[in-house]
């Protein structure tokens, strides 16, 4: 939240607040095969739909950014053991073709 002054014409100064878009969306998981309900920033969700998907988000953005979200911690670290496991499997089916 942000703190500052509406000024008006007449340079007369009111204080005001600002908060952030906060949004409720559903998101899905395509490692996790499941679906989130997740309350996040519209900034937040512009981030994911560049990165393509939550999977992405998760696994591209340092956990010091997602530190003020416990969740958003738990998912991140679901998601790369996900990511891991995905790619231990993918490359044993590789070598034993």
């Amino acid at each position: 939240m942000i703190f500052g002054n509406n000024v008006s014409h007449s340079k007369r100064r009111t204080k005001r607040r600002w908060s952030p878009n906060v949004q409720t969306k559903r998101y899905t998981s395509d490692l996790l095969d499941e679906q989130f309900k997740i309350k996040l920033t519209t900034s937040v969700m512009r981030t994911i739909k560049k990165y393509g998907s939550l999977d992405n988000y998760l696994l591209e953005t340092p956990e010091r950014k997602l530190y003020d979200s416990e969740f958003g911690l738990r998912l991140k670290r679901r998601v790369t053991k996900a990511q891991k496991l995905h790619d231990s499997e993918s490359t044993m089916s590789a070598t034993i073709e």
